[in-house]
């Protein structure tokens, strides 16, 4: 299952996690993002405990989306050590989805 952030969590769930991070950033009204969000899921079931699949509401955590500067949404992110390692904008296959983590 993935996990909510927000900036109250942000921190203990990314920037210190051991385990690399993909971040979905997202929206409710956004046509990709639904297409996306199922494949994102997916990913979350598949790689637990290898890596943690997270989204970002980016109506509900607008400085979040702008920290990142996301300026398209569906926008993934994926982080290591807390720092930023890969970027994608738009509708992604879930196997390229996963190399962007490595694992």
């Amino acid at each position: 299952m993935t996990i909510k952030i927000t900036k109250e969590n942000f921190d203990s769930e990314i920037v210190k996690s051991e385990l690399p991070v993909l971040v979905d950033f997202w929206a409710a009204w956004c046509g990709p993002c639904k297409t996306i969000g199922p494949k994102i899921e997916e990913l979350s079931v598949e790689l637990e405990g290898k890596a943690k699949v997270c989204k970002v509401n980016v109506d509900e955590e607008m400085a979040l989306a702008q920290q990142f500067s996301v300026m398209s949404i569906p926008t993934v992110v994926v982080f290591k050590g807390g720092k930023e390692v890969n970027r994608v904008v738009g509708v992604r296959g879930k196997e390229e989805l996963k190399s962007l983590l490595g694992v």
